[in-house]
């Protein structure tokens, strides 16, 4: 196999890596001469060992991108902190290791993904166990590859956010099973399908005659998760009582169970979900802007499925395999051209969605090996639907209003929203609307003020 060449930028443009693979070519820049090596030379890997002054990460990334987009970038830096590497991750940094950590067992892991995507593997990540979850290689899932590969070692709380149907207890299951717990228990609970007095049972257990119907001591879903990972699904449903409590849990990983004194001590990692606004439900008061931030340590977004059209034959191949298994089917494909009919689709229900049309397909399709367009009984395609029963997007008064204006009050409101949920980073920002990245950085100067993170 021909050696795969890594550029390794670091302060003094010399060192050696211990226990490197034999696959790799090393060499080693400081930052100028690296950036103008990437303009001649194509490199497999690139290494950024910090610090490097006067360069920040942030700088030289945007540099390397702007050279070298598609060369996966691995930064080894001894102060970085996890919301330093989610950004970076957004960013489009394939893996954050500490100081001290030796790089070389990642750069097998590279290895072994870029040669399973150029013989058309299924997913963006490498090895790892987890990554068989997760079904993808669009630029959004990639990012999503990125954050669970660098947070799932920690026991860092994670906030899931993204419209229903996305995979959000998917990508909680990923995170578990990247996580050192993979071996405990992930427990679930959805806050929304509870009324308040159970839940609150459910989430903390009770003792023998708490209340009406408590016969017997029961331990609760934080128990249950002792050593493993509690997932809190549509967390932004739960009630303001309840939020108090689970507050202090988060702070302290301690509580009682109903009708109890008894501290109950446990080590778990939480992971929440949910699909809606909790900013807009902060201002409204109906939930705690203290156990916001306790929760979002780690911000995880999931694109909608409009936004990674090009994951969509990769879905649906997966999904036919899947339920033929489990109906004892022979395998069935899906054609060309049922694939470029899913792809025109706006799919509102997103992944969810679209297995639900898979398995109507299959049923259909009799003992056709092949799922042709016919077989996807499909709404004509439409990018945006409104909700009749809201009433229209915009309003219009009586007496008119300024077109334009009110058309730079939505575009400025969807860049926030963007930008917001990027961390700033217009590049990831850019992507999610299917822009490039010049025409966003436009479309910001042009509704100034805009706040953003260069």
């Amino acid at each position: 196999m021909e050696a795969q060449r890594v550029l390794w930028i670091n302060a003094g443009g010399s060192a050696e890596l211990n226990a490197v693979a034999a696959p790799w070519h090393i060499v080693c820049r400081p930052p100028a001469a690296a950036l103008k090596e990437l303009q001649n030379w194509h490199f497999d890997a690139i290494l950024l060992d910090f610090p490097l002054p006067p360069w920040t990460p942030i700088e030289l990334l945007e540099s390397i991108k702007s050279v070298a987009p598609e060369t996966p970038i691995l930064i080894r830096h001894p102060e970085a902190t996890i919301s330093d590497a989610v950004r970076w991750a957004h960013m489009g940094a394939y893996q954050v290791l500490s100081g001290g950590e030796e790089p070389s067992g990642l750069l097998d892991h590279l290895l072994a993904d870029r040669t399973g995507r150029q013989a058309g593997g299924s997913t963006y990540a490498g090895p790892e166990e987890w990554a068989s979850l997760l079904v993808g290689t669009s630029p959004a899932m990639r990012r999503v590859y990125h954050i669970i590969r660098m947070v799932g070692s920690r026991r860092a709380t994670v906030l899931i956010t993204g419209e229903t149907g996305t995979g959000k207890e998917v990508a909680a299951r990923a995170l578990h099973q990247a996580s050192p717990r993979r071996g405990g228990p992930l427990v679930s609970v959805n806050c929304s399908a509870l009324p308040e007095t159970l839940l609150e049972a459910e989430l903390f257990g009770h003792v023998r005659g708490a209340f009406t119907g408590a016969v017997q001591t029961r331990a609760g879903r934080f128990e249950q998760a002792h050593n493993g990972t509690l997932f809190l699904d549509e967390i932004g449903e739960m009630p303001a009582d309840l939020q108090a409590k689970l507050l202090r849990v988060l702070q302290e990983r301690e509580f009682e169970r109903l009708g109890s004194s008894e501290t109950v001590r446990v080590d778990i990692r939480v992971v929440a979900a949910t699909n809606c606004d909790l900013a807009r439900k902060i201002e409204q008061g109906t939930f705690r802007e203290d156990l916001y931030y306790r929760l979002n340590v780690v911000p995880l977004h999931l694109p909608p499925l409009r936004q990674r059209r090009g994951d969509i034959a990769l879905l649906a191949a997966h999904f036919a395999a899947k339920i033929c298994g489990l109906e004892r089917l022979p395998l069935k494909t899906v054609t060309a051209e049922a694939v470029a009919r899913l792809s025109g689709y706006a799919w509102p229900g997103n992944v969810r969605q679209l297995e639900n049309a898979v398995e109507v397909a299959i049923a259909m399709s009799g003992d056709r090996l092949a799922l042709a367009p016919s077989d996807f009984p499909l709404a004509a395609p439409a990018r945006f639907r409104q909700d009749e029963s809201r009433g229209p997007l915009v309003s219009l008064p009586d007496t008119g209003l300024d077109y334009e204006q009110t058309l730079a009050v939505i575009e400025r409101s969807i860049l926030e929203q963007a930008l917001e949920r990027t961390g700033g980073n217009k590049k990831a920002a850019a992507d999610m609307l299917g822009l490039k990245r010049t025409t966003l950085s436009a479309k910001v100067r042009s509704l100034a003020p805009v706040a953003v993170c260069e």
